[in-house]
């Protein structure tokens, strides 16, 4: 049994986005400000060139693979306000089943991003890679590896810190 050893009352510790009688966990952009600004960097150059909504159905499926609550539920409203439909929010956790909904270089990304994501289950596979990188040329598919890598690591980084689903400030 692991006990929770985390110090309440550590100055850079709050109590922000816990649940109901669990320990406060730290504010990550308040507690490590230069590592958090450049996250934001990695993640804004990340996007550059890509389709806006491209880069919702990476982070949507990335989050629903790690379960994070907090990332999922700010990236399906982000993809709804730039004009994505329900149909396909709901279909992206299932996506090889409903292929209709998407195109043949969106299914591309969202098979390489479960590839990355779940990376420790047989790492990434040539089919996966080779598929991907028949829709994208070089510098796009660089780019779509770093949206997969930034959204696994805001993942992480929301579900180590206990980020609550709906607490955003957008």
């Amino acid at each position: 049994m692991t006990t929770n050893t985390t110090n309440t009352t550590a100055k850079n510790t709050t109590a922000t986005d816990v649940t109901a009688g669990a320990a406060p966990r730290l504010d990550y952009a308040k507690s490590a400000r230069n590592a958090f600004r450049a996250l934001i960097g990695f993640d804004a150059a990340a996007r550059e060139g890509v389709d806006p909504a491209l880069v919702e159905l990476i982070q949507i499926r990335a989050s629903h693979l790690n379960h994070c609550a907090y990332c999922l539920h700010l990236h399906t409203n982000d993809a709804r306000k730039a004009g994505e439909s329900e149909d396909r929010l709901h279909m992206i956790p299932v996506w090889r089943e409903a292929r209709h909904f998407f195109t043949a270089r969106e299914q591309a990304a969202l098979a390489l991003t479960e590839a990355v994501t779940l990376v420790a289950d047989g790492g990434v596979p040539d089919a996966v890679y080779a598929e991907a990188a028949t829709h994208f040329d070089d510098t796009e598919l660089a780019h779509v590896l770093a949206l997969i890598l930034t959204i696994n690591t805001w993942n992480r980084i929301a579900l180590a810190t206990a980020k609550q689903a709906g607490t955003d400030n957008r």
